[in-house]
This record gives C-alpha cells, structure tokens and sequence, in this order.
C-alpha cells in the first residue's frame, strides 16, 4: 500500500510513518516545515520527503492519505484529496486500526512530560528484555527511532490531548484503548483548541472510560485538576504517585537536591534508590510514573531502577548540544510556562551560581494567543538573562514582559534571529562557567548552530591569538 501522510514532520506522524514503513508500505510525505532532527530521521527510513502542501503531492493517488491535525479546509493538499475523493484517514486511527489492535497498551498522558516518561517507561522494558513496540513523540536517545512495532504484546505510545484531525475533533488518546494509563499532570493548555481546563478535562475523562476494568490507571496525586477528572467516574485499578505530603502510594525522598539521586518509596517504605544522569523534580516525578506503569506488566520496580541509571534521555529535553570554553549549550522542547519553569530550577539546582541564559520562542499556539503572559514571566526567574524571541505573527508583543519582570532576570525582546545570538554573547561573563538554554519546540531558525558555531570560531581564534603570543615571545627569548 502506498500511504501518503500531511503533516509528516509533527511528531506524532514521523513516528507513525516509521511504523508503516516497518509494515511494509511504502510512505511519503508532505510537510509545511521540514527540519531535524525528525527530518533527518525520515530520510533514514527511506521515506520520501516532499516541502509544501501541493495538489501534485498526491499525483499519481495513493491508496491512503492520513491527515495530520495541524491541516484544516483551505489547504491546497486537503482541498485536492477531497476534491478527487481520495481515501483518507487520521493518524490516530490508522494506529488504532493497523497496529494497536491486540496489543496491551501502555499510555502516558498529560501536559507535560510525556515523551520523556514514555521513553523512560520504553526502555525499562527494552531493559527488561521485553522488546516493546512504541511510539513516542520525540527522538529517544536510547533507541535508534521514534517508533517499532516490538516483538511483544506491550506497546509504549505517547498519548497527546490534542485534536485529531480536521474531521474528528475528540483528542487523538481516546483511539489509543490503553490497558495501562499514565497521568502526569492537568494543566490548560491547546487554547487554540480548548476554550478551558474543563474541557480538556472532559477529554480526559473520555480516555478513563476506555480503559478496562481490570487495567490500571496510574496519576499524580498532587494535581487536583487531576482528581477531579478521576471524580466524573473511574472503572479500573488505579495507582497513586506524588510527594509524600499527599498520602500517595508511590512517593519519593530526594537524595540531591538536583533530582540526580532519589529513593522511590511505597507506601513511605524505600523499595528502590535511582541515580542518574538527569536533574528536575519534573524528571523524578516522570520516573516515578514510568517505573509504576512497568511495575503493572511485570517488571520488578528494582529491575526499573537499574534501568534508568543508564537511561539517556530525549533529543531536545536538555539536550547537550555542546561544551565550549566554559559554555555549555542545551536545546530543550519547552512550550508551556510550567515547562519552562521546572526546566530552569532543576537547571539552577545543578549548576548552582553559574550563569543561566534562556532563549526562548513562544512558539505554542497557546503562548503565541497570549493566554500565559503572566506565567511567562513568572517562569523564568531561575535564569540570570532571558532573551525573548518575537515571532512576526504572534498575536501579542513580548515587550509586555518586560513591564512585568522587575530587575532581575535581565530581558530582551528581539525581532531576529541574529539578533538574538548577539544578545547571548552581548551578556555572556567570561569569568564564571555559563549554560544557554535555547527552548523551542520548534526549529527556532537555526539559532542552536548559529551560537555552537560562534562559540567555536571565537574560541579558534582566541587560541590563534595565544599561539601567536607565545609564538613571538620565544623569538624574542622571552618566558612564555
């Protein structure tokens, strides 16, 4: 079968075209905006890719068009396939229909945290010799791809909130048919979709009727939005996880401050000690979710723990790009206030006194729509210098946090990209250690090469300038 896929750099579709080419099909697709490193990763697979929404696209026809959510009437290529009657589909019900079928799904939902925990969850049993298929929104380090088919009945699948398609408004999750659900956390978010919390709660609670009786529903204690969701009606097991404040049965102690070493504790008895390469109370919450989901499958919470020392992480979750001269510079997928905020602490509980640059593009839909204005500005007072980026259509204009962030941290709004990697050396101090956070989830133009790449050329030529010193000083017969 040839498919053909709109929208196939989001996510969601890059990783679900792995999987149709793994059945076998062949797979093409079209993107408004192709860029690594999911772009990168399509290649690999030998999917052709195509810039743009064109008719031509879909010239010869394929036998099945997915239509990814972020396409709506208007659209030259969904005008084209409706037009011509092309057969069609959307993403998550192709899943649901070709490969979730039969399988025991293990689902991680919330608003933030999801393609971490779901990659965690993922290679403790990969670790545990499960060989799982999964889906994950994301490209997890520890796995060559986003998404396999496995060799088990357990399935990993990332499980987004967000519409489905142009034609089915119920959020993707409630085709999933998870047998075991995680919830990391409720917070609004998709205001270009939800008029309110309650309606994505409302969502989530159509996810909580699909799981069986008998399966399991594992969520954060601490989170009253959550609570209330698991009020309208819950019909299975459940599990609860949080600080030990709230009773929960899964809590944890810290064992550093930075989240880099924890005991996981049931019922206040320590059954398992993690230390690992990651940082963040957001990342020990994330594992403490994956090693109770991977608990319900069989795998023995001490087997998880062992796994995720050696866990590596996510590209674009404080992803180290690179160490330069005392700079250290990380990419990282924030798109909400709360995000970024967690990713800052941590950060600051890492490094301690060092200096922290945020460079950040509002790039959601949400904060493009203004509707975190307040808590962007509250999110990132752990850095010591944000620089703002303004995306020309932005509903709103950044200098309106300025007005609201006091004298500490330093900010700028900036209307360019170069712009912006001027400010980051205009503020970098050459006499402390520093680490730039560049949060996106998008491409961001380019601006993690362009600062990696300035970091380098001035550090050659400082070099050059040393040796040449020293170069002269020897001529002269004089001490180097």
């Amino acid at each position: 079968m040839h498919i053909h896929i709109l929208g196939i750099c989001g996510t969601f579709m890059g990783s679900m075209a792995i999987l149709a080419t793994q059945l076998g099909h062949k797979v093409t697709g079209s993107d408004a905006n192709v860029y690594p490193p999911m772009s990168t990763q399509l290649a690999a697979q030998g999917i052709t890719l195509m810039s743009g929404y064109k008719a031509e696209h879909l010239q010869p026809a394929p036998d099945l068009v997915v239509v990814g959510n972020a396409l709506s009437r208007g659209n030259p290529a969904v005008e084209y396939m409706l037009d011509k009657g092309l057969k069609y589909t959307s993403g998550a019900q192709w899943l649901k229909e070709y490969v979730l079928q039969d399988k025991w799904v293990l689902a991680v939902a919330g608003t933030h945290g999801k393609t971490t925990t779901a990659s965690m969850l993922a290679y403790i049993l990969e670790y545990a010799n499960m060989k799982p298929g999964y889906l994950i929104g994301g490209v997890p380090t520890d796995f060559a791809v986003s998404a396999r088919l496995g060799e088990s009945p357990f399935f990993v699948l990332e499980a987004d909130e967000y519409d489905t398609a142009f034609f089915d408004k119920r959020s993707k999750f409630v085709h999933y048919m998870p047998r075991t659900l995680v919830i990391n956390n409720l917070e609004y978010d998709h205001a270009d979709i939800f008029p309110d919390l309650a309606a994505i709660q409302r969502q989530f609670h159509h996810l909580l009727r699909v799981v069986p009786a008998q399966g399991q529903v594992i969520y954060n204690a601490d989170q009253v939005s959550i609570a209330s969701v698991l009020e309208m009606g819950c019909w299975s097991e459940t599990q609860t996880v949080g600080a030990a404040s709230s009773i929960p049965l899964w809590s944890f102690k810290l064992l550093a401050e930075d989240g880099s070493h924890f005991a996981l504790l049931h019922k206040g008895e320590e059954v398992a000690n993690i230390n690992w390469q990651h940082s963040g109370l957001h990342n020990v919450y994330n594992a403490m979710m994956a090693l109770v989901a991977a608990r319900h499958v069989g795998v023995d919470i001490s087997h998880g723990a062992a796994a995720l020392s050696q866990f590596q992480g996510v590209k674009r979750r404080m992803e180290l790009l690179a160490e330069v001269e005392g700079v250290s510079i990380y990419d990282d997928f924030a798109h909400h206030p709360t995000a970024i905020e967690t990713t800052l602490t941590g950060l600051r509980k890492k490094v301690g006194t060092e200096q922290i640059i945020a460079v950040i593009e509002p790039r959601s839909n949400t904060m493009r729509l203004g509707c975190h204005q307040q808590q962007l500005a509250e999110s990132v007072r752990k850095a010591d210098v944000v620089i703002w980026y303004q995306p020309q259509d932005m509903d709103w204009q950044l200098d309106a946090l300025l007005e609201k962030a006091g004298e500490s941290p330093a900010m700028s709004v900036q209307q360019s990209i170069d712009a912006a990697v001027d400010a980051v050396f205009a503020q970098l101090d050459s006499a402390v250690r520093s680490s730039v956070v560049i949060m996106s989830n998008g491409g961001f133009g380019g601006i993690h090469q362009k600062i990696v790449a300035r970091l380098q050329s001035e550090a050659s030529s400082e070099r050059l300038g040393e040796l040449k010193v020293a170069a002269e000083k020897v001529t002269a017969n004089e001490p180097v």
